[in-house]
């Protein structure tokens, strides 16, 4: 069985096709600004004020935030005041039973990134 194009049948070396690939690492480095959203668990907190987020210090570092945050889900989108603390756990973020008027629920998983 031959055919017209003479590529059906041709081994192609696989590591030769991969070295084209640069690593994860460098890839990283490339972009030079990191992550720049992340998927988080939000929860409602009593103690946090309407129009604001509550987070931890390191994920706000991680993800380049300083006074403001975007959460969205199901691509509604809400702009927030952060207010960094300590006791909020890294791997979430709080907001105010408010967010509930933007189809936003508690526990729900929301993408936040930084917003200027």
């Amino acid at each position: 069985m031959s055919s017209e194009g003479g590529e059906v049948g041709k081994k192609r070396d696989i590591k030769a096709l991969l070295s084209v690939v640069p690593p994860a690492e460098a890839l990283k480095k490339q972009g030079g600004q990191g992550v720049r959203e992340r998927r988080i668990k939000l929860r409602y907190g009593e103690a946090v004020k309407q129009g604001t987020l509550r987070i931890n210090p390191a994920l706000a570092k991680e993800l380049s935030i300083t006074d403001y945050a975007e959460v969205s889900v199901h691509g509604r989108r809400v702009r927030l005041k952060v207010v960094l603390d300590e006791g909020v756990p890294p791997s979430e973020v709080w907001g105010s039973s408010d967010l509930r008027n933007y189809g936003i629920a508690d526990n729900s998983i929301v993408t936040l990134r930084a917003s200027s």
